[in-house]
């Protein structure tokens, strides 16, 4: 089998990475309407388009969920940096829109950040560090739509 590069998304000149700490990869096969299968055999689940009916979950539910777990890790990595004592009841509640526009098909998400005893400021804080730090809060800035709301 030939490999070729036929697209390269990147708009200045690549960031030079130091050190690679995890890869996941997945197969997928029949797109929204198929399976994936993580490379470990952890991940293995059915998709199914949204509103469509099926076991299966869809593309936007997995983002959201990988997006939440991640910015909880930064959240967490900034509190220690920062001096706070993050709360044990930590948690996100993200939604991802699948959407349309102009030009075509789009996402955009609302991050709903829940750190109960914190005072407002030091929520504020950390969640600014977190969304400045977090990897998928770097690959969606400019890119689409965030919103991110704080209860504390």
């Amino acid at each position: 089998m030939t490999q070729v590069k036929v697209l390269n998304t990147a708009d200045t000149t690549p960031i030079e990475v130091s050190k690679v700490l995890y890869t996941g990869r997945v197969h997928v096969t029949g797109g929204r309407d198929g399976y994936a299968k993580s490379e470990d055999g952890r991940l293995q689940t059915g998709l199914t388009s949204p509103g469509a009916k099926g076991t299966g979950t869809n593309p936007e539910q997995l983002f959201a969920a990988g997006w939440s777990a991640c910015f909880i890790g930064a959240m967490k990595h900034n509190a220690v940096r920062l001096g706070v004592q993050l709360p044990e009841e930590v948690s996100v509640d993200t939604e991802v829109d699948l959407a349309t526009a102009e030009e075509g098909f789009l996402l955009q998400a609302r991050l709903q950040v829940n750190l109960p005893g914190l005072i407002e400021e030091q929520a504020q804080m950390l969640v600014e560090a977190a969304h400045l730090t977090c990897p998928y809060s770097k690959a969606t800035r400019g890119n689409i739509n965030v919103s991110i709301y704080v209860t504390v």
